[in-house]
C-alpha cells in the first residue's frame, strides 16, 4: 500500500490545493510553493528513508512514516493558515518518500524467488488504484468547496491510520536481522559488508545502479509530462475539454489493470525480457505518434492507450524488481530511495519549463521525450537482458575486495546461501 499512498497523496494535493486556493484564499506564490514542496520533500524523504531503512531497520521506518502521514494529513484537513498547510505538505511528502523504498525492500525480503516479482508488481498496480480512487473521490467531492479538499486529504490520512494499525503486526525483515547479526559477530558476508553508500559506486553494483538511474529517470520524465500536462495539452493544443480528456483516461484503466496482472504473472519467468521488449516498443510508439501525425483527438487516444500498455511491462514495475534483485540487504532500500529521488527531482525541474516548451512546439517537446525514452529503454535492455545474478542468491557468500581477497574473515551460518526465509 506504500504505492497507493504515494499516488493518492500526489493526486489529492494537486486537486485539493486548487479547491483551497479559492476557499481559503491562497496566493499564487503560496499555491506554487505548496505544490512544489510535496515533490521535493518526497525526493528528500526517499533518500533519507532508504538509508535509514538499511541502517536502523525496515519496521521502524515504515511504522513512523504512516504516523507522520496521518499527522500531516490532519494539518491539511483542519489547517487554514499557510504555515500549517506547508507543515502538513512537508510531513506528508517526507514520510511518503521515506516509506516507499523501505516498504518495497520489506516486500521483496518477505517473498520467495518465485513470487517476489509478482508481489512487487502488485505494489505497482496499487499505485494505479490509488490514482483511480482519488480521481473518483474528486469527481464527487470536487464541487463541495473547502469540504471537498478536506475529504481528499482525509482519505489519505484515514488510509495511513489503517495501515499503521495493520503494520504494527508485521515483524522486522529476516534478511535485515540476519545482516545485522552478521555485522555484530564480524562475519564478512556480502550482505553484512556491503553497507556503505560508496559501495553502490563500486563493482558489481555500479553498473546496475547507473543503468537503473538512466532508465527510470528518462522514462519517468516522459511519463510525468504525460501525467502532469496531458490535460493541459489536450485543452490548449488539441482543443478538447477537461471532462472529455478525464473520461478517456478513466477508460484506459482496465487496460492498465490487465497489463499489471499480466506483468505479475510473467515477471518471475523467462518471459520477463520479451515482455519488456514489447512494452518498450509500445512506449516508443506512444511518444512517436504525435511527433509523426500531429496533435488531435485520435493521437491523444493512441498516446493514452499505448503508454498505459507499454508502461505495464517497461516502466516502474520492472524497475522495482531489478532494483530489489541488484543490491544486497544493507544497500537495497538506499539504492531504491536514491533512484526514486533523482527521478522525482529531475521530473520536477522539467515541469517548470514544460509549459514554455509546449507553447513553442508540442511536436518538438514530444520528440525530446521520445529520444529520452529511447535512451532509457536502451540502457535497461543492454544491462539486464542477459543478467541472471540476484543478490538474494549470493549475498550470503563471504565478501571479497576487488583483488579477490576476503574482506573480513568469519565462519558460521552467515556464510551459507539461504533460501528466502519465512518470518518467524
Amino acid at each position: 500500500m506504500a504505492s497507493y499512498i504515494d499516488a493518492a497523496a500526489i493526486v489529492s494535493n494537486g486537486i485539493a490545493l486548487v479547491i483551497y486556493q479559492d476557499t481559503i484564499g491562497l496566493s499564487g506564490a503560496e499555491f506554487g510553493l505548496l505544490s512544489g514542496a510535496l515533490t521535493f520533500c518526497i525526493a528528500i524523504g526517499a533518500v533519507t528513508g532508504g538509508k535509514l531503512g538499511d541502517a536502523i531497520g525496515r519496521r521502524t521506518v515504515f511504522t513512523v512514516t504512516m504516523a507522520m502521514i496521518a499527522i500531516g494529513s490532519a494539518l491539511l484537513v483542519f489547517g487554514t493558515a499557510f504555515p500549517l498547510l506547508l507543515a502538513g505538505v512537508v510531513l506528508v511528502g517526507l514520510s511518503t518518500g521515506a516509506d516507499l523504498p523501505v516498504s518495497l525492500a520489506t516486500i521483496s525480503e518477505a517473498a520467495t524467488d518465485r513470487n517476489r516479482g509478482a508481489l512487487l508488481g502488485l505494489s505497482n498496480l496499487l499505485w494505479s488504484v490509488g490514482i483511480l480512487a482519488t480521481t473518483l473521490i474528486a469527481s464527487f467531492a470536487g464541487g463541495l468547496g473547502r469540504l471537498g479538499g478536506q475529504i481528499m486529504y482525509a482519505h489519505v490520512g484515514i488510509v495511513a491510520l489503517l495501515l499503521l494499525l495493520l503494520r504494527l503486526g508485521i515483524p522486522e525483515s529476516p534478511y535485515w536481522l540476519r545482516a545485522r547479526e552478521e555485522r555484530r559477530r564480524g562475519i564478512g558476508t556480502i550482505r553484512a559488508e556491503r553497507a556503505r553508500f560508496a559501495d553502490l559506486f563500486r563493482p558489481p553494483y555500479v553498473k546496475p545502479l547507473l543503468a537503473l538511474l538512466v532508465f527510470y529517470c528518462l522514462t519517468n520524465l516522459a511519463a510525468n509530462t504525460n501525467g502532469q500536462f496531458g490535460t493541459y495539452i489536450a485543452v490548449n493544443v488539441v482543443g478538447i475539454g477537461v471532462e472529455t480528456n478525464s473520461q478517456l483516461g478513466l477508460l484506459t484503466f482496465p487496460l492498465g489493470l490487465a497489463g499489471g496482472l499480466l506483468f505479475m504473472k510473467f515477471v518471475g519467468t523467462r518471459h520477463r525480457m520479451p515482455l519488456f521488449a514489447i512494452g518498450a516498443v509500445l512506449l516508443l510508439a506512444s511518444y512517436a505518434t504525435p511527433v509523426v501525425f500531429g496533435f488531435h483527438l485520435t493521437t491523444v487516444v493512441v498516446v493514452m492507450v499505448l503508454s498505459v500498455a507499454g508502461s505495464a511491462f517497461a516502466f516502474e514495475g520492472i524497475m522495482k524488481v531489478w532494483t530489489q534483485e541488484s543490491f544486497p540487504t544493507m544497500l537495497r532500500s538506499t539504492a531504491q530511495g536514491g533512484i526514486i529521488a533523482v527521478a522525482r527531482v529531475l521530473a520536477a525541474v522539467l515541469a517548470l519549463f514544460t509549459p514554455a516548451l509546449v507553447a513553442y512546439s508540442p511536436r518538438l517537446t514530444y520528440a525530446g521525450l521520445l529520444a529520452a525514452v529511447a535512451v532509457g529503454l536502451g540502457a535497461a535492455w543492454l544491462t539486464f537482458r542477459h543478467r541472471t545474478r540476484s543478490e538474494f542468491a549470493v549475498e550470503g557468500e563471504i565478501a571479497t575486495d576487488q583483488a579477490g581477497a576476503p574482506g573480513r574473515t568469519g565462519t558460521g551460518p552467515g556464510t551459507d546461501r539461504p533460501a528466502s526465509p519465512p518470518y518467524v
